[in-house]
């Protein structure tokens, strides 16, 4: 996006050299590495040999190259086999950001992408993934248009000429839409609306709204789309619990809410959220750890804390040890378990007692002491 803004098309060497220069300046800031995220425009305008030059510069710094492929339903294995080209070409350490098989008619690809991930790592290469324990997707409502609609950042004036409407609705109804891979419309979760006349809107499924306002459910898309931006926060039913608990049990499997911390007493909190950010975590260890057996207590917690910092390359976090910085949670684990819910998401979940923050309490019986000793932390270029 610095370098061509919102243009679809290859870079040209300039543009690739603006590209790798801010990702080298970022690096030497303490930047981690570069997540894509190619199933969004702008990001779905990069080309591949974009990704490996920008790839190479963060291989140099010892960083790791984040990844939503460009396809989690029809094309997964082959967005998979990309991504593992990517990193053999490159030598980065390559991570799937929260690995999925979208679509009934693709849940039974996860066994094979999790060969492809095993069969790559004995090869050598650097690849490994993460995750949230939930069957629902969250993201944009506009998530469901053709990239190229959005193209030039002229979404909403596209939206309003019949011709391209008509072009884009095609798209919407062919069978690899995401609307399609939820099941239809019923599927479709929408929760992030702000406008007051949307309101009686929240909460209700795609179809539901659609019924509610006489349309046809992509009209209503579009509608709403124009009227809110793309951005709307929509849950999409997506993937197979079956896969949830295969994935888990895989050992370069790391898990992450893909959500940002949130607290249910502020009062800007009027609109939903997915429930991952505030259940991810105690579902896990509630569920599929005391519950269903999926995962040990130390490999759950080893997934959620040293595995993280490892891949990282933050140093002195993630374990208990001496000389380490005093990250600690205390937690019960015959209570511990998630509360949040898709249709009453901001509810704290039960069980987590004590935290310390470097070396601080900041959570004591349940209830935040108002200490905020947190610190940057920077990544191995720096």
């Amino acid at each position: 996006e610095y370098a061509k803004g919102w243009s679809m098309g290859e870079a040209t060497p300039e543009e690739l050299t603006a590209m790798c220069r801010l990702t080298a300046e970022a690096m030497e800031d303490g930047a981690f590495g570069v997540a894509t995220a190619l199933i969004y425009p702008p990001n779905s305008y990069s080309t591949d040999t974009e990704l490996v030059e920008i790839a190479r510069v963060v291989a140099r710094y010892g960083g790791v190259y984040i990844t939503h492929m460009r396809s989690e339903g029809d094309r997964l294995l082959e967005s998979l086999a990309d991504t593992i080209a990517l990193g053999r070409q490159t030598g980065v350490a390559v991570e799937v950001y929260h690995l999925k098989a979208t679509g009934q008619r693709n849940w039974s690809k996860m066994p094979e992408a999790i060969a492809m991930i095993d069969a790559a790592r004995a090869e050598g290469v650097d690849v490994g993934a993460n995750m949230y324990p939930y069957v629902a997707s969250g993201t944009g409502l506009g998530a469901i248009l053709p990239d190229w609609a959005a193209a030039e950042g002229k979404l909403e004036e596209r939206l309003h000429d019949p011709e391209m409407r008509r072009r884009i609705r095609e798209e919407v109804l062919a069978p690899g839409n995401r609307v399609q891979l939820a099941g239809g419309p019923e599927g479709v979760l929408v929760v992030g609306l702000q406008h007051p006349e949307h309101q009686p809107y929240v909460g209700k499924t795609l179809a539901e709204i659609a019924t509610l306002r006489g349309q046809d459910w992509v009209d209503t898309v579009f509608d709403l789309v124009c009227a809110e931006g793309p951005w709307v926060h929509t849950m999409y039913f997506l993937m197979s619990e079956e896969n949830l608990r295969l994935q888990m049990r895989q050992p370069w499997i790391k898990f992450g809410t893909d959500a940002p911390g949130l607290d249910p007493a502020h009062p800007h909190l009027l609109l939903t959220h997915h429930p991952r950010a505030y259940g991810t975590y105690p579902r896990i260890l509630g569920k599929y750890v005391r519950e269903e057996g999926v995962l040990t207590w130390e490999e759950a917690i080893r997934k959620m804390t040293s595995a993280v910092a490892n891949r990282l390359h933050i140093r002195d976090r993630g374990l208990l040890r001496e000389g380490y910085y005093a990250d600690v949670v205390l937690f019960d684990p015959d209570t511990v378990e998630d509360r949040a819910t898709f249709s009453h998401p901001h509810q704290l979940s039960s069980g987590i007692r004590e935290v310390w923050v470097n070396g601080q309490r900041v959570l004591a019986h349940g209830q935040h002491t108002g200490a905020l000793p947190g610190r940057p932390v920077y990544g191995p270029g720096r």
